[in-house]
């Protein structure tokens, strides 16, 4: 029978949060069925951003996507396990067939400040409008053959994907016409040598925002079975070039772009995915609000973002139940916090990972109001266990979490938003005992069995938010027994 373990395990404030930020290293992460496991296999779930870097002559020091010791503080003090660090095809090979390893310096230092703090960081092979060429980012000049023509305008983001010589571009690309892909998996090969023996890498991202080229059209309006078939031997092939200069490094495939717009990805149909250490990387904006943001359009449109991002949602919900791997949401948000709570918590239901659009070491904290109150949550970063039901209610700080023990050296970690309860907090645990100290930003759970274990972490004198009833199991299943859990109404 599960015991109880009393409240009044109360915080004066200081504390420090988990990881080395709080002085235990990082064990290296791996996809297991649906979840991601640490070295001790608990389940973990990251939360983070994004620091992405597009122009030339990238990661400076003093330029806010170098992030420096203070900038990787700040992130661990707010409970941020993770970065998504971009990196650029171009920085990477700017000269045809010559990795720049004085880049590859740049990123490693990145890589390992972060880590001193506890941090993840993913690798990040990101690109917006396929080249500078179309005043984009990412592939350098010399790989892409194609150019606007004389008289072709450019809309600019996001709409110079329309333009017909981008298109041409892209075709280059997935036809590998001119070695482009080649010359992309050296680049990301020498990437992934540099970070061998690096557990703090959580992996490398092939491909930000794929964009099919001329046959956008077919993706319409349900997905394009034929380009991803195209899309995901590219990625194979990518993936094996990763791989071959690190074997253990997981990898993230991300959707192509018209799963922004709703439509479903085809990966994992034809054929199967069956390399492992896989993770599924799709982004959850809302498109009225991006409408809002880059197009000027009315931000009162953003009132049937909840609906769309239903639909993004249902879309990874099928995905997952397809493939039985990991996904985590590399991208969402975008500077507007009236849509975070979509994906936070969406992400929450389903035990998912996030990393927040974008946040800059010289920016320096804006995880205060609005923001803030949906991002600094307070969340299981490794679960000795499996997941069974988790609320968060961004309102008052007040959070409950349960799960079933399962067999490992290592206890629960949870960690307690510094924003949310500041100055003190209680915890409850039935089913296990509390293991940290009183005031530890990090709490620690122990299981007392084999029973579910229940914690409760809220303000002093608060009833505290309350679990549903009842085990899981409207949502996917997977190997690692990770279904889509149960959340409450609270936010």
């Amino acid at each position: 029978m599960a015991s109880a373990v009393a409240a009044g395990l109360t915080a004066s404030g200081g504390g420090v949060p988990a990881g080395a930020e709080p002085g235990a290293e990082l064990s290296a992460l791996r996809a297991q069925g649906a979840a991601l496991v640490d070295g001790f296999g608990r389940t973990v779930l990251l939360h983070g951003v994004n620091t992405v870097d597009k122009d030339a002559p990238y990661l400076q020091a003093g330029d806010g996507f170098a992030l420096s010791d203070d900038a990787a503080a700040l992130l661990a003090r707010h409970g941020f396990n993770t970065v998504r660090l971009g990196v650029s095809f171009d920085g990477l090979m700017p000269t045809e067939g010559v990795v720049d390893t004085a880049y590859l310096d740049r990123v490693e230092t990145v890589v390992d400040t972060l880590a001193a703090h506890g941090i993840y960081t993913l690798l990040d092979n990101h690109q917006d409008g396929l080249s500078e060429i179309w005043d984009g980012n990412g592939f350098p000049e010399w790989a892409i053959r194609a150019r606007p023509g004389e008289d072709e305008p450019n809309p600019g983001f996001p709409l110079y994907y329309l333009m017909p010589s981008m298109n041409a571009g892209w075709d280059e690309v997935w036809n590998n016409t001119y070695g482009v892909l080649d010359h992309l998996g050296t680049a990301l090969g020498a990437l992934a040598e540099r970070m061998n023996g690096r557990a703090s890498v959580l992996g490398i991202e092939l491909l930000n925002e794929p964009w099919p080229g001329t046959p956008f059209l077919t993706c319409f309006p349900d997905g394009c079975p034929d380009f991803d078939a195209k899309y995901q031997r590219a990625l194979q092939r990518l993936t094996d070039a990763v791989r071959a200069r690190n074997g253990v490094v997981p990898v993230f495939w991300e959707p192509n772009v018209t799963w922004n717009e709703t439509m479903p990805s085809h990966l994992g149909k034809n054929p199967p995915i069956t390399s492992p250490n896989i993770v599924f990387a799709p982004h959850d904006y809302c498109i009225p609000s991006q409408l809002a943001i880059y197009l000027g359009l009315p931000e009162e449109l953003r009132a049937v973002c909840s609906v769309q991002q239903d639909k993004t949602w249902s879309n990874i919900d099928s995905f997952t139940a397809r493939t039985d791997i990991p996904t985590m949401v590399t991208e969402f948000g975008d500077g507007d916090p009236t849509v975070l709570r979509n994906t936070t918590t969406r992400a929450d239901e389903r035990f998912v990972g996030w990393h927040y659009w974008h946040f800059r070491g010289t920016d320096g904290d804006p995880f205060r109001g609005d923001l803030g109150r949906e991002l600094v949550r307070t969340y299981p970063q490794a679960t000795a266990g499996t997941p069974e039901a988790m609320v968060f209610d961004s309102a008052t700080g007040d959070f409950a979490y349960r799960y079933r023990p399962g067999t490992t050296s290592a206890p629960t970690e949870i960690y307690v938003s510094d924003l949310a309860l500041p100055d003190s907090y209680e915890v409850r645990v039935s089913g296990g005992r509390v293991t940290s100290a009183a005031g530890a930003r990090v709490v620690t759970v122990v299981a007392d069995g084999t029973a579910p274990v229940t914690v409760h972490i809220h303000r002093p004198g608060s009833s505290g938010a309350e679990l549903p009833d009842g085990n899981s199991g409207s949502g996917s299943g997977s190997a690692a027994g990770l279904p889509r859990i149960l959340t409450g109404s609270a936010g």
